[in-house]
């Protein structure tokens, strides 16, 4: 979806990035499936990526090929050291074969799965053909009303 300019009254325009990042991924379930995600990333690494630390500055420029492996490979390793799971599914993209769009979670921030109701953390890292728009990182904790049986029990 992210490699293809979208057509508007006959021009081509780049994908809206917040549309594309609430979008259809695919979860990379697998350490093996994250080696194929990488090395198609790699092959195109002079083709124009953008790498984006959620909490960090917005990236207003692509990243080199050299920089581009030099962080996948810096990457992987946290990720491998981090979630010490015999499978991966903390790495999600757009494409598993031609990755356009990659969004990596924190292994050190990743909730709960008893985290009913709340906001799922956003990823760590945006790996992308897409200049990143600045993402919220705050997450907003839900209102609840006060039950009347919690009233009733309450100190005044």
């Amino acid at each position: 979806m992210t490699q293809e300019a979208l057509k508007e009254n006959g021009k081509e325009t780049e994908p809206d990035f917040n549309k594309v990042f609430k979008s259809k991924f695919y979860g990379v379930l697998r350490w093996h499936q994250l080696d194929v995600i990488w090395d198609a990333v790699k092959k195109e690494g002079d083709s124009g990526w953008y790498l984006y630390e959620v909490d960090g500055q917005v990236p207003d420029s692509l990243t080199s090929g050299k920089e581009l492996n030099g962080f996948i490979d810096e990457l992987d390793k946290e990720l491998r050291t981090g979630h010490d799971e015999d499978y991966c599914g903390i790495v999600y993209t757009d494409d598993l074969k031609a990755p356009s769009f990659i969004k990596v979670f924190d292994p050190s921030n990743l909730g709960t799965s008893c985290s009913i109701g709340t906001t799922a953390p956003p990823p760590k890292w945006i790996i992308s053909k897409l200049r990143p728009e600045k993402l919220s990182t705050i997450e907003k904790k839900p209102q609840f009303k006060k039950r009347w049986l919690g009233n009733l029990f309450s100190k005044k």
